[in-house]
């Protein structure tokens, strides 16, 4: 979704009490560049993979990458582009490249980012995977691809096929926006597959949102049911990556 406004970050990238670093990680077909983000300290810590919109890895995921970072995880932004170059400033035609992208590499790239924190030298080797938007439905689609991933948070993701469904082996937790018909459609067909496959996951609508609501760099931004969808996320991780 269209980053419209600029805004101050929540968490600005030279808070003292994190690392943050660009980082290129391992994949099938070379590297994927990334934005990579932890607490101070030597702790052993789970990992958190966060996966952009159809705009790329602009400001405000690496942004949510320091937050998430701030809870107590290690935490990867990863570039879907990179394959092409990585995000450009100028991300007018960010959407029209996504589009281009190999889908079943693309997976790949992302499964491989869950594969990092899973044997990163602090990594507990537990991870989860969270993302927005095309982001959402990437999430899904860790989610069916990889075995590494525990817990999953697509925010308003398209589903994957029900046939993919009982591939899954993390918890999921499943962010919808109230007014979100394109993707809202798709929803009761993937929780009956959840149900049928016995799958661990938690679902919640939140009325009267447009899709994007998490996003408060967008006119759709919604700030009540951001921070509660960001309450339940880190609960959520906190809990299933113990």
């Amino acid at each position: 979704m269209s980053s419209s406004k600029e805004v101050k970050p929540v968490v600005p990238e030279n808070d003292s009490r994190l690392n943050v670093n660009d980082i290129a990680y391992p994949s099938e077909k070379g590297s994927i560049r990334a934005y990579f983000a932890r607490p101070k300290g030597n702790e052993k810590l789970p990992g958190v993979v966060v996966i952009h919109e159809n705009r790329g890895l602009v400001p405000h995921i690496k942004d949510v990458a320091r937050r998430v970072a701030l809870e107590g995880f290690l935490t990867v932004a990863p570039d879907a582009l990179s394959p092409v170059g990585g995000t450009p400033v100028d991300v007018t035609d960010v959407p029209a490249l996504i589009q281009k992208l190999d889908r079943e590499a693309t997976i790949k790239n992302l499964v491989a980012a869950a594969k990092y924190l899973k044997t990163h030298p602090q990594s507990t080797g537990k991870v989860g995977v969270m993302g927005f938007c095309w982001g959402g439905g990437m999430t899904n689609q860790i989610a069916v691809n990889s075995p590494d991933v525990k817990a999953a948070v697509p925010f308003y993701g398209m589903p994957p096929v029900a046939e993919d469904v009982p591939k899954i082996r993390a918890s999921m937790l499943l962010h919808y926006a109230g007014n979100d018909q394109w993707i809202n459609q798709g929803v009761p067909a993937y929780e009956a597959a959840l149900k049928k496959a016995h799958t661990d996951y938690e679902i919640h609508t939140y009325p009267g949102t447009e899709h994007a609501f998490f996003n408060d760099t967008s006119p759709r931004y919604n700030p009540e049911a951001a921070k509660q969808a960001w309450e339940r996320t880190i609960s959520f991780f906190k809990r299933k990556l113990a």
